[in-house]
């Protein structure tokens, strides 16, 4: 029985990354609003119920993409986390940058296009571990008064994440 159910969730894992794999690649050649679901699924080779069965929406889908991101950034700010704010946000921001070239500046600037398009727009869901670390660095900073701002750290945060990304988009 074990070995069954460990069996299933590895193929549910494969399953989940064929679809975000999918996605990315589809999204590198067009733009994310002219990918369907159904053009993934023919690209992963899995059927339309399978990808609702992992995904509530292609917008789910585009911000759940983005978790290897936060892992990338745990594991970059593990043992940095009472290192003075200054030095923090510059390795917060560096990584953040160099993971986004990493993964190719067209695809990070078709989300964040498609993303400030929304009413909702944050640049990054709130309980993801990248926002969430660059405010407690903001906050750590504004506690310490070296913020010569009136805007709050959340604020600043979304700011940041935002302009880094648009740095790199083409029009």
């Amino acid at each position: 029985m074990c070995d069954y159910q460990e069996r299933r969730r590895q193929q549910a894992q494969k399953t989940e990354q064929a679809i975000l794999e999918a996605a990315m690649e589809l999204c590198r050649q067009e733009s994310f609003d002219k990918v369907s679901v159904r053009d993934i699924c023919k690209y992963a080779g899995i059927t339309t119920g399978a990808f609702y069965h992992h995904f509530r929406s292609k917008d789910e889908l585009l911000s759940r993409g983005f978790t290897s991101l936060d892992v990338y950034m745990e594991q970059v700010l593990r043992g940095h986390e009472s290192e003075p704010p200054e030095q923090r946000l510059r390795l917060i921001l560096f990584s953040y940058a160099s993971f986004m070239e990493d993964l190719g500046w067209e695809l990070v600037a078709r989300y964040y296009q498609h993303r400030l398009g929304q009413p909702d727009f944050h640049s990054i869901d709130p309980r993801r571990f990248t926002l969430q670390a660059l405010l407690k660095c903001l906050t750590d900073a504004q506690s310490q008064k070296l913020l010569l701002t009136v805007q709050t750290p959340e604020w600043i945060a979304q700011f940041l994440l935002t302009a880094a990304a648009t740095l790199f988009w083409k029009n």
